[in-house]
């Protein structure tokens, strides 16, 4: 008898165990058979309803044009569902639409509308731009309208056949241009040394640590720099909106007698200028398609399709021989990528990867990066060199910055092209060694104990720098800068002397760098593209397969279904399998700016070779 209430209990959690079991083989069942409803309905419903004539491409760019997305686009979701928006334009996708507008017969317009469009780098608008030209070879006009255009959406602007402002809106271009922050007197109060070790007499990342102004080295390279920048982009917007030379940086001149002549509009200022064709508001643009276009009464409005929709309806192909694209976006650190992070580690390994895809024939390495670490840099030059030992073609494509590191990686290629606009070059290697033992005295604090050797505690923040310490760091940044500018030579088929005549730290346009030997060609990133096919004997008609960080399984699954990126962090956010906030740290600006001095304070090694410039624009 005294066994009973055992033997209930055990009858009771196997009636709740069973029950429990039951209950979870139903959700799962009902929910793979929802997703086997949703496939089906995706794979026999005939997808979207086809266009007709006359149908306008509206093109509302809302967040950064990047170069890519796939892992900033999970750091994106996240940091929406924390509170903070960041929406991104993936540059590619664009260039995707925009080519396939102008061979849609049923695309009659574009209507581009850039209020919402936030950074861009100078070679993602040239290619934007030459997208859009493509559309009006085509015979389709593009329509851009915005109440405040700022220089880098009026440069994409100015592309258009027609351009409007809004009556309270301006266009307000200032030109390039910094003036930078320099802490040597600070520091000096603080007691804090900056030990600067560098090669390069234009290497003045760390000028400000050890200085209170810039060098006349830096000096003369940023005024030459901002100044071939700067006519690139007049000479663009007045090519553009067929203005005379000079027309841009005169209206700058005059700007305070034009706003007073026009009472302060500064709506009026760009009409008089000719860098806007009219004033219009919003809805009377929209009344302007109408009356050009079709009607569409189930919107009340002109017949329109979608950014988004018009991506969806034009998807990559999948299958056959392809050139390979991975892009290398962000500082170069030593290990694993993340969002805006070029990780040695994780982009040698998708090189290797690539290699050994029997159905990529060619590799195309899109850089924007300014640099970091100068490992991290060789071990992607090391595999891109190895793929071309294996008979697989490699072009690298410079975008907007490709300095420094980022030079670096694109040493081991068959053809390297650039923008006019590419920042490049920036050869030249430093170390920074910062010590404390200033304030160390002022709070009266001590350090002392015993070592083996000198070299033990050679480099401790609290005491003054040891000279021999000094010596060895010296030493290992001249014997990297060697390696530099040697492997620069052997790429660029020249001695190691010429290179280090452009290099020292030497920032350049990509048109200067071609001018110097650098770079092999000016030319866009599909040049690159055609170039790595032809290359690879692929034709015309060729596939291009990205490759990026592998997905889950549950994303690869999705991504069978034909869920979107962004779908599918939106269903495993709800699902719970991804977190739903970003830690503090990756959503930190300074922890980002000084990303390149993670390696100095992780314990892995004394000091890091760091081959970074301070090159992006502002």
């Amino acid at each position: 008898m005294s066994f009973k209430p055992m033997t209930s209990l055990r009858r009771g959690f196997g009636i709740f165990w069973r029950g429990l079991d039951a209950t979870r083989r139903f959700v799962l069942n009902s929910l793979f058979l929802l997703i086997l409803i949703a496939f089906l309905w995706a794979l026999f419903s005939g997808g979207a309803k086809p266009l007709t004539a006359k149908t306008a491409l509206v093109l509302e760019l809302r967040g950064e044009l990047v170069e890519e997305h796939s892992s900033a686009l999970r750091d994106t979701l996240l940091s929406n569902v924390g509170g903070n928006t960041r929406r991104m334009i993936e540059l590619r996708d664009l260039l995707t639409v925009l080519d396939a507008a102008a061979k849609d017969k049923n695309i009659g317009s574009v209507y581009l509308m850039l209020d919402e469009l936030d950074g861009a780098g100078l070679a993602m608008l040239h290619e934007v731009g030459a997208a859009i030209d493509r559309v009006k070879a085509a015979g389709k006009p593009v329509i851009a309208w915005g109440g405040n255009f700022d220089q880098k959406r009026y440069l994409l602007a100015s592309h258009a056949s027609e351009v409007y402002v809004h009556p309270m809106g301006m266009v307000l271009i200032e030109g390039f241009g910094r003036h930078r922050n320099y802490y040597r007197d600070a520091l000096d109060k603080l007691g804090v040394t900056v030990n600067l070790m560098k090669v390069g007499t234009y290497k003045s990342f760390a000028e400000p640590y050890i200085s209170n102004g810039p060098s006349q080295a830096a000096t003369e390279a940023d005024a030459f720099l901002y100044g071939a920048l700067w006519q690139g982009y007049t000479a663009s917007v007045e090519k553009n909106r067929k203005l005379a030379a000079g027309s841009v940086a005169r209206g700058i001149e005059q700007l305070p007698q034009l706003m007073q002549a026009t009472g302060g509009n500064a709506a009026q200022v760009a009409l008089n200028q000719k860098l806007v064709d009219g004033i219009k508001t919003r809805d009377e643009v929209r009344a302007m398609f109408i009356k050009r276009g079709e009607y569409d009464e189930s919107i009340k409005s002109f017949r329109q399709v979608s950014y988004n929709e018009y991506l969806a309806r034009n998807p990559q192909k999948a299958f056959g021989d392809a050139v390979g694209v991975i892009v290398a976006a962000g500082e170069i650190t030593e290990g694993q990528g993340g969002p805006g992070v070029v990780g040695g580690t994780s982009t040698a390994a998708m090189i290797r990867r690539a290699r050994e895809d029997d159905s990529v024939k060619a590799l195309v390495l899109r850089v924007d990066s300014p640099g970091g670490s100068a490992y991290g840099s060789e071990l992607i030059r090391r595999e891109l060199e190895l793929t071309r030992a294996a008979g697989k073609p490699v072009v690298v494509s410079m975008g907007s910055v490709a300095a420094s590191g980022g030079y670096w990686i694109s040493m081991a290629s068959d053809e390297v092209i650039a923008d006019p606009a590419t920042i490049t070059g920036s050869i030249g290697v430093f170390a920074i060694l910062p010590t404390a033992d200033k304030v160390a005295d002022k709070l009266g604090v001590r350090t002392a104990g015993v070592t083996t050797t000198w070299l033990a505690d050679a480099y401790n923040p609290l005491r003054p720098l040891d000279p021999r310490f000094g010596q060895l760091v010296q030493a290992s940044i001249d014997n990297v800068y060697r390696e530099f500018t040697t492997k620069a030579a052997a790429a660029r088929k020249t001695t190691a002397a010429k290179i280090d005549e452009v290099g020292q730290g030497r920032v350049w346009t990509g048109a200067q760098a071609k001018e110097r030997g650098l770079v092999d060609r000016l030319g866009s990133y599909g040049d690159a593209l055609r170039s790595a096919a032809k290359r690879a004997k692929l034709g015309d008609d060729f596939r291009v397969a990205y490759v990026e960080r592998p997905g889950t399984a549950f994303e690869q699954f999705l991504s069978m279904l034909g869920v979107s990126d962004v779908q599918a962090l939106n269903i495993q956010v709800k699902l719970g399998i991804l977190p739903d906030a970003i830690p503090p740290a990756a959503m930190s600006g300074v922890a980002k700016d000084l990303g390149w001095l993670a390696d100095l304070s992780d314990g892995k090694k004394p000091f890091a070779a760091v081959t970074h410039c301070l090159c992006e624009l502002p």
